[in-house]
C-alpha cells in the first residue's frame, strides 16, 4: 500500500476541509448542542486561512480570551539546551562554569568532580628533573657511603605524592578526611665515585580534615581550609637524622585562572633530647604563601617563605613553569624548570642555603 504524504501547505489545507465536513456533522449528530449561530461560526473560523488566527478564533468562540503567541521556529544554530534554560528562567550568565576549577578537582568540592573521582588524586606536584644543579651545596654534610665524601653540584631531584579520600561528608556536612603522602629525592646520580648515591629523601604522611567552603575575601573565593596533623623525616639515623611534627591548617582561595594556598603550621613541641633540629622554625618560619596562575597548559607558581624575624631573617623562594612539549602529545607529561633560593629545602639542608636550578619533566595532575 502507497503511503501519501503531504506537505506542510497540503497538511493545512486537509485540516480546514475536515473542519468543513465535521461541523455539519456535529450539527446533525447533537442538535441540542450545536445551535445554528454556533455553527455559522464555526463555518467562518474554518474558513479563515491564517494558523494563528483561525486558532484564535476558536479560542474566542470557545470564551478563552488569552491572547495566543504565535510559535517562533528554532533558529539556525540555536541550541536547544538555550532555549530550555530560558523557559525555565535561567539565563546561561546565571550558570556556574561548566567545568570544575582546578581546586575543586583536587578537592573534590563539586558534585562533578566528586562523581568523577578516581581512588588516588595528586597531592602536590610530582615530577623529575634529571638536571637539578646546586650553586652552593651543603659543605656540612658528608654522604653516608663515605663521611668524607661531599655533594656534588649537579644531581637528580623528584617529588612522589598522592592522596586519597578516607570518608566524605562526616556527620553529614562538607567535611571530607584525606590522607596524603609525599615524597622528595635527591639522587647523586651523576657522583659515580661513589656509586651514585641518594643524598636524601623526606617522608611526609599527612591527616588532612577539609571543609569545602564557600565564601569572599579581598576578591577572592575561599574554597578549602585543611586542619590536621603532618609528620616529615629523613628516616636516617643520627647524626643525619631530622624530623619534626607538626598540627597544619591551610587557607585555599581562587579567582578564575588564579589560585592562592595560604599553609600554616605549629610545631608539636618534642623531648630536648630526642630532638635533631631544635632551632628548624627558625629557617622554616611558621608558613609558606604558594600562589598558581594556570593559562591553557601552562603552570606558573610562586612560593613565598618567611621566618618573620627582622634580627635574624631567613626565608625561600620557589619558582615553578611547567609548559607542553611539543615532540610529547600525552597532556599529562609537561616539561618543567625550577628555581630555588633559600633555606629548608629539604630537611637535612634545613638550615643551609641551597641556590638551584632544576630541567625535567612533570606528571601533570590527575583529576
Amino acid at each position: 500500500m502507497d503511503i501519501v504524504q503531504y506537505r506542510p501547505r497540503q497538511l493545512a489545507g486537509l485540516q480546514k476541509n475536515l473542519l468543513r465536513i465535521a461541523i455539519p456533522v456535529l450539527f446533525v449528530l447533537f442538535p441540542g448542542y450545536v445551535t445554528a449561530d454556533v455553527a455559522d461560526r464555526l463555518t467562518r473560523c474554518a474558513a479563515i486561512e491564517d494558523d494563528v488566527e483561525r486558532l484564535k478564533c476558536f479560542d474566542d468562540l470557545a470564551g478563552r480570551n488569552s491572547p495566543v503567541k504565535p510559535i517562533t521556529p528554532l533558529p539556525s544554530g540555536g541550541s536547544t539546551s538555550r532555549q530550555a534554560d530560558t523557559a525555565t528562567g535561567v539565563q546561561p550568565g546565571d550558570k556556574k562554569q561548566a567545568t570544575p576549577s582546578v581546586m575543586s578537582r583536587q578537592w573534590e568540592l563539586d558534585p562533578v568532580s566528586r562523581k568523577e573521582a578516581p581512588v588516588i588524586r595528586a597531592h602536590r606536584p610530582n615530577y623529575f628533573l634529571p638536571v637539578a644543579y646546586n650553586s652552593s651545596p651543603n659543605k656540612d654534610q658528608g654522604l653516608d657511603v663515605d663521611p668524607d665524601a661531599r655533594a656534588q653540584n649537579n644531581e637528580a631531584k623528584f617529588q612522589l605524592s598522592f592522596k586519597v579520600k578516607l570518608r566524605e561528608n562526616i556527620a553529614g556536612k562538607d567535611m571530607d578526611l584525606w590522607f596524603a603522602y609525599t615524597q622528595l629525592s635527591f639522587w647523586q646520580v651523576y657522583n659515580s665515585t661513589f656509586s651514585s648515591p641518594f643524598r636524601e629523601t623526606n617522608y611526609e604522611p599527612e591527616l588532612l580534615l577539609n571543609f569545602r567552603t564557600d565564601y569572599d575575601l579581598l576578591g577572592l573565593n575561599g574554597r578549602i581550609i585543611n586542619l590536621g596533623l603532618n609528620h616529615q623525616s629523613n628516616g636516617r639515623a643520627r647524626p643525619l637524622s631530622r624530623s619534626w611534627n607538626r598540627i597544619v591548617a591551610n587557607f585555599g582561595f581562587e579567582r578564575k585562572n588564579f589560585n592562592l594556598l595560604l599553609k600554616t603550621w605549629y610545631r608539636i613541641p618534642e623531648n630536648a633530647q630526642d630532638d635533631d633540629n631544635p632551632d628548624i622554625d627558625r629557617y622554616l618560619g611558621y608558613g609558606e604563601l604558594w600562589g598558581y596562575y594556570y593559562l591553557d597548559r601552562h603552570r606558573f607558581a610562586a612560593m613565598w617563605r618567611n621566618n618573620l624575624r627582622p634580627g635574624d631573617n631567613r626565608g625561600a623562594l620557589q619558582l615553578d613553569w611547567s609548559f607542553p612539549l611539543p615532540f610529547i602529545r600525552n597532556e599529562r607529561i609537561s616539561g618543567y624548570i625550577q628555581y630555588f633560593n633559600g633555606y629548608g629545602e629539604s630537611l637535612l639542608d634545613y638550615n643551609a642555603n641551597v641556590n638551584r636550578i632544576g630541567f625535567g619533566i612533570m606528571l601533570t595532575d590527575w583529576y
